[in-house]
């Protein structure tokens, strides 16, 4: 039986921090039946009427494939609102960026240009790859001119363009790609530097899942607009010269407009067959559950890590801000001319729906979901050589360190999300796993965090809360960890040596220093 870390000791490190609702004016925390929710993020209200729903089609991202991969990071105008052209920061000027398709065992050299004038880092999230190559969050790209708004935080800066290299040495999975600057990324990630990268193999090809056109990769963003259909972004400087976001937007940024690929509450044609749908939670902040009505169910087949061993059943899935969740629908299971919406029941008024699926005509079934889907080397409890803990939680009266401060020289800090107490420091390791070392890591918290582990595959243990979730099958890179809870997850640390980084995938929590590093040995 595990030792979980106490309610004590998660409402007291380190000299003073937060204390469940604390933060003023910034909500509750609830728990809604077996998955807990973060109400502290705070809604931006837009300043425009709301587009309606079920009005424009799903668009499909850009495809991009071949061992070598260019991307141009600029800005550009695109329809995101109908009828109204909102400003973009992306790959390519896209929101979502093209999606890298890979294969296993084949290695992609993504080059990236930069055409803007802020600096930036990718992060294939959930990649494998050399630490040079990961995103590291002061691994800067400067534009062309070397020149930035902002001043950033010193560290291995590149100038007009670099290339990443990742070997695509792991399972099939959906994994997505996206901006990783220190103290940026929340508002970078908002404004569209975002993409699907889809990794297949022979084994996940042989299964006859769904494939072609009905193989659909969905990114779910909430985003709130200004008077102008811009992007409305609660950011201290718009123009990026400091970092940070208006104290009310400290647990998080909510929009009230569901964007699906970049378009608000889109509909999708499908036939009466099997459609394989990949979802992503691109969110700065906000959490979904997700339910079709009238009825019917999800067959989940995959996780973060890839393919689960055997296919479930689920009325509802749960996505935390980063993770992902694969899935098929059985379109047969409605007539045709039904509209099937997807419900987002952690959602009230317009955010209480994603999207709508319109079924228009039969079809022959062409493929499947076998009872088997692949074999996972699953670790044992006795296989851990140690065991560390990890506390998440927001630290108040200032302070001297990295992250959210550093930039701005190191100076005083109001508030900061801490792990173990501490902010976001460069020179610091929270954990020295040696390579090829079994560890289980223990995390807890006060609120809720996403908390994201690079290089890591890990398997979820337990739960304080209760047994591990749905969401926790299979191998995971990043867990939802519920208010006033700990999770246990148990991982291998090999693949490649050196220094990585474990953070909330809340964007404005990592922006504010909720990052700790970890080197491989």
């Amino acid at each position: 039986m595990a030792t979980h870390v106490s309610r004590r000791q998660l409402l007291r490190i380190g000299g003073g921090v937060v204390v469940a609702g604390a933060a003023a004016g910034l909500g509750l925390l609830t728990a809604r039946g077996s998955q807990a929710t973060n109400q502290l993020a705070a809604l931006v209200p837009s300043e425009l009427p709301l587009p309606a729903r079920f009005a424009v089609p799903l668009p499909r991202p850009a495809q991009r494939s071949g061992g070598e991969i260019s991307l141009v990071q600029r800005y550009a105008e695109q329809e995101i609102l109908p009828g109204r052209r909102t400003r973009v920061t992306g790959y390519d000027g896209m929101f979502p960026g093209p999606t890298i398709r890979a294969r296993r065992g084949a290695p992609v050299r993504v080059r990236v240009q930069n055409d803007l004038d802020i600096g930036t880092v990718m992060h294939l999230h959930g990649g494998r790859m050399a630490p040079e190559h990961d995103g590291y969050p002061t691994d800067v790209l400067l534009p062309h001119s070397g020149r930035v708004r902002a001043s950033l935080m010193p560290g291995n800066t590149t100038i007009g363009a670099r290339s990443y290299v990742y070997p695509m040495d792991q399972r099939a999975a959906t994994l997505w790609y996206h901006d990783h600057a220190m103290d940026f990324t929340g508002p970078n990630v908002y404004a569209g530097l975002a993409g699907f990268c889809i990794l297949t193999d022979a084994e996940e090809e042989a299964l006859g899942l769904p494939s072609g056109q009905r193989d659909v990769e969905l990114m779910l963003a909430d985003r709130s607009f200004t008077s102008d259909a811009q992007f409305k972004y609660p950011a201290l400087a718009p123009d990026q010269s400091v970092p940070g976001v208006e104290p009310l937007y400290l647990a998080g940024v909510l929009g009230d407009v569901m964007l699906v690929n970049g378009a608000p509450w889109p509909v999708h044609e499908v036939s009466r067959n099997l459609h394989r749908l990949r979802w992503l939670n691109g969110s700065n902040a906000r959490n979904y559950r997700l339910e079709l009505a009238p009825g019917g169910t999800f067959i989940q087949i995959g996780s973060d890590g890839g393919l689960l061993e055997k296919p479930a059943t689920r009325n509802s899935i749960v996505l935390s801000p980063g993770e992902r969740m694969d899935t098929v629908v059985d379109f047969s299971q409605y007539p045709v001319g039904a509209l099937v919406t997807v419900r987002n029941t952690l959602g009230a008024g317009p955010m209480d729906a994603v999207m709508q699926f319109r079924v228009v005509r039969d079809a022959h079934e062409d493929a499947r979901v076998p009872d088997t889907l692949s074999e996972i080397q699953w670790l044992r409890r006795e296989d851990a050589v140690r065991t560390r803990d990890f506390i998440f939680a927001l630290q108040f009266g200032g302070g001297h360190g990295h992250g959210a401060g550093q930039a701005r020289g190191g100076g005083f800090i109001p508030h900061q999300w801490t792990i173990n107490g501490r902010p976001f420091d460069t020179e610091t390791d929270w954990a020295t796993p040696k390579y090829g070392d079994v560890e289980i890591w223990r995390f807890s918290a006060v609120a809720a965090h996403p908390v994201h582990v690079h290089l890591a595959h890990m398997q979820v243990l337990s739960r304080s809360s209760g047994p591990p979730r749905p969401s926790d099958a299979g191998l995971k890179d990043t867990v939802d960890l519920g208010p006033m809870e700990s999770c246990e997850v148990i991982a291998r640390f090999d693949g490649f040596r050196g220094r990585y980084v474990m953070h909330c995938h809340n964007l404005e929590h990592e922006d504010m220093a909720m990052m700790a590093n970890f080197t491989v040995v």
